[in-house]
């Protein structure tokens, strides 16, 4: 809908409106419980639930079933679009190292890039002064596939390998409604920390919004990608996702257009560019960012569940060896740990090594997922 320059303008005007539901529907989540300008984030809420499934000593557990219901939502409208299939055999390895520094990236910015677009929209003045970071991350990828850098073709696979993301993400849904095995609130548990809207709130407006993003295409890598290009339906989703949230907010009062303060952010404007640098290089070379990574895993890509799975373990190691950053409040600046900002460095490194060397090995044998 999105993605295909030759759509309809009848299907791309449709895909827009829904891209703008979805804003809608995040800013929705929040009004209900979920934290500020964080009605979905992917990166945010694997880490809550690598939580729950006791990945590192301290931190949010909770798991969300937001992650469940994107998962669950893109299964189903793919089912039924008759879209499902099972696909796997790209670059794994490399996707899943990718996502984990995607985690890392994003837990120094304190947001993916879906939660920068709430943030943009919910008036977070930090986030619009980091977004051309963002836009330099997608465009160095773009850089490297003008070269001939590629995240690996998937072919068919079994069944069995696509039904994986949409199965472990029902089997831990199941684990949550039976209550007492994971950490963190349950069902019927009404602590208050970590915020989170009602359960089947959550899960409901997750599976609406799974089957959107999945039906639309939409990425928010791939919107900075198609600025780049004559295609720009996705690019003006992106902006209808922005204002949907933002005309929300302002109606529920979860908008304020300011430097502080703002939730679960942080003013440190160098690392907010570096980070967010990071999360739009990793997410063109992994090939989407953490949401779009749980959509193409309904969907039947087995890649993109190992990209969660990185996602996950991203999040937990973050928390583990201190690089999240600390947000800032009324008495405090917050701002990135040493190691976090060590840690986007080296991520940056990393990343630029790893494209270099696959845009190197395609050149010389183009093979295998080429």
């Amino acid at each position: 809908m999105l993605r295909q320059a030759d759509a309809s303008k009848g299907r791309q005007t449709l895909g827009v409106a829904l891209a703008a539901g979805v804003g809608v529907a995040a800013a929705a989540l929040v009004a209900l419980g979920n934290p500020g300008n964080m009605g979905l984030c992917g990166a945010c809420f694997l880490r809550d639930a690598a939580g729950a499934l006791k990945l590192f000593i301290a931190g949010p557990a909770y798991l969300r079933p937001e992650i469940a219901g994107l998962v669950l939502g893109a299964f189903l409208a793919a089912l039924l679009g008759k879209r499902f299939a099972a696909r796997s055999g790209g670059f794994t390895a490399g996707r899943f190292v990718l996502c984990l520094w995607m985690a890392v990236a994003a837990l120094v910015f304190l947001g993916c890039p879906f939660r920068m677009l709430q943030r943009l929209g919910g008036g977070d003045l930090h986030a619009w002064l980091g977004l051309p970071g963002f836009v330099f991350g997608v465009a160095v990828g773009r850089w490297f596939e003008a070269r001939g850098y590629s995240a690996g073709k998937t072919a068919p696979a079994p069944a069995a390998v696509g039904l994986l993301g949409p199965a472990v993400m029902l089997g831990l849904l199941v684990l949550f409604l039976v209550g007492g095995v994971l950490a963190g609130p349950g069902v019927n548990d009404a602590t208050p920390k970590p915020p989170h809207a009602p359960w089947g709130w959550a899960l409901g407006v997750a599976l609406i919004c799974g089957a959107a993003l999945s039906m639309t295409g939409f990425c928010a890598v791939s919107s900075v990608r198609q600025a780049f290009t004559a295609h720009r339906a996705m690019t003006w989703a992106a902006l209808a996702l922005i204002a949907g949230y933002g005309v929300t907010a302002l109606v529920t009062g979860r908008a304020q257009w300011a430097w502080q303060p703002q939730p679960i952010a942080h003013g440190d404007a160098l690392w907010n560019v570096l980070a967010l640098a990071l999360l739009g290089l990793t997410g063109a070379l992994a090939g989407g960012c953490p949401v779009r990574q749980l959509v193409m895993a309904g969907e039947g890509n087995g890649d993109a569940f190992v990209g969660v799975c990185g996602l996950a373990l991203g999040g937990a190691l973050a928390h583990n060896f201190g690089l999240v950053s600390v947000a800032a409040g009324a008495d405090a600046a917050g701002g990135p740990t040493a190691a976090g900002r060590a840690a986007v460095v080296a991520g940056l490194l990393v990343c630029a090594v790893y494209a270099f060397a696959v845009q190197r090995f395609l050149k010389q044998s183009p093979q295998p997922g080429a």
